[in-house]
């Protein structure tokens, strides 16, 4: 009786061993007693014969776990990227026609978010720096072989010469290199590749086939000044009535991408006169034809520079358009222009009219006159209204060079 008042009487049934007596009941508590100590150790190194291994708490290896997924996440979807573009290539090639495949809007808005403006500001400075004078040669050289540059067409060839990579990519050429063709109207007015051409219809300009981009979102709407040669908007017009200002003219377009190797300097195409340079500060993002093919509207969200005016046959405008590394726009005559600069937010524009009272024309240039540069390869796109009668001579996916012959009525 005593013993029972002491601790509880625990009793098992028959043929049933108590759980403080069972084997499992001993396993339990070693086990306990183990993790505990291991709780308790310091975070010290201990030697092996070959090197210092530091034990480390295991929540730090959660932390780093995410590191090699996104790598690995990202590889994968490069590798794949690559892979459509090699398999895509190879059904171009036996003549199939592919049909492009859209960015989603979530890949468009990561890809965005690059902050490429930043980088291409960084690159830039970069390409101020001056080389030492031993070091010209070679980092010219590597450049030269890797995008195919042909010296012999440089006004001085003597690589030494360019203290800078900036003064290299705007190299000018020899007079003779690029003869400008006098027997049709609308000439190159830079080297590159045609993406696109043709007539602009339901206000949608080709990007590269089969996709389109808005010409008004391009453009930017038709603002009413009196210091502006366009006329003003009206409700029922479409946008394309109020940039065509002739009865029986058509919109036409062409596309021009300039690879890193080609000459990096752009002319006027035709005779005209500039009145008006819209600038719309936006992304950088790549627009080699891979990329255009890719992101629909990739015009439209990129920085560019429009200039519009007027030649014989009505509107002409030419576009400068603004890719990765090539922040830097520059017009010769447009001293205010300032492209790629952080005191500009994106989807914004900013307008300059060159018709002044003192000047009612504008600013005439003469076909093959000297127009603009970028820093690097980038994308003229013409926009213009002509008779229904002009003809492109041209081909999609061919070379051109500064000079040669775009179309003619």
């Amino acid at each position: 009786m005593a013993a029972s008042l002491g601790r509880p009487c625990v009793r098992s049934l028959p043929g049933v061993t108590p759980w403080r007596s069972s084997p499992r009941h001993y396993e339990y508590t070693a086990m306990h007693h183990f993790l505990g100590s291991l709780q308790k150790l310091p975070l010290e190194p201990f030697t092996t014969g070959a090197r210092k291994i530091h034990t480390a708490p295991v929540r730090s290896l959660f932390l780093l776990r995410p590191v090699p997924i996104l790598l690995a996440t990202g590889g994968g979807y490069a590798g794949y990227r690559q892979y459509e573009k090699y398999r895509n290539q190879k059904l171009e090639k036996l003549g199939l026609e592919i049909p492009p495949k859209l960015a989603s809007h979530w890949e468009v808005a990561l890809y965005k978010s690059v902050p490429t403006r930043l980088l291409s500001r960084a690159w830039g400075r970069l390409n101020q720096v001056e080389l030492p004078y031993w070091l010209r040669r070679p980092v010219y050289s590597l450049y030269i072989w890797t995008f195919g540059v042909n010296m012999t067409e440089a006004a001085v060839e003597d690589l030494h010469h360019y203290r800078n990579l900036s003064e290299f990519f705007r190299r000018k050429l020899k007079p003779q290199a690029r003869p400008v063709c006098g027997l049709h109207s609308v000439i190159s007015p830079s080297d590159g590749k045609i993406l696109t051409f043709g007539q602009v219809k339901n206000c949608e300009v080709e990007q590269v086939k089969g996709v389109t981009y808005s010409l008004e979102s391009f453009l930017g709407p038709r603002t009413c000044t009196e210091d502006l040669s366009f006329p003003p908007a009206s409700s029922r017009d479409s946008f394309r009535n109020q940039l065509v200002t002739r009865e029986g003219n058509e919109l036409y377009h062409c596309v021009i991408y300039l690879a890193p190797g080609d000459y990096h300097c752009f002319h006027s195409p035709t005779d005209w006169t500039v009145s008006h340079r819209r600038h719309f500060p936006g992304s950088l993002m790549s627009v080699n034809p891979g990329m255009a093919r890719w992101i629909k509207e990739l015009f439209c969200h990129n920085e560019r520079v429009v200039l519009s005016g007027d030649w014989k046959h009505g509107f002409f405008s030419l576009t400068a358009v603004g890719a990765t590394n090539v922040g830097s726009i520059r017009i010769y005559f447009d001293r205010d222009l300032h492209t790629n600069s952080p005191r500009y937010s994106k989807g914004s524009y900013n307008d300059l009219s060159f018709v002044t009272h003192a000047n009612k024309e504008g600013v005439p240039m003469r076909k093959g006159e000297h127009l603009g540069e970028f820093n690097l390869g980038s994308t003229i796109v013409l926009i213009f209204e002509a008779p229904k009668d002009f003809n492109f001579r041209l081909k999609a996916g061919q070379k051109i060079r500064f000079g040669e012959a775009l179309g003619s009525l």
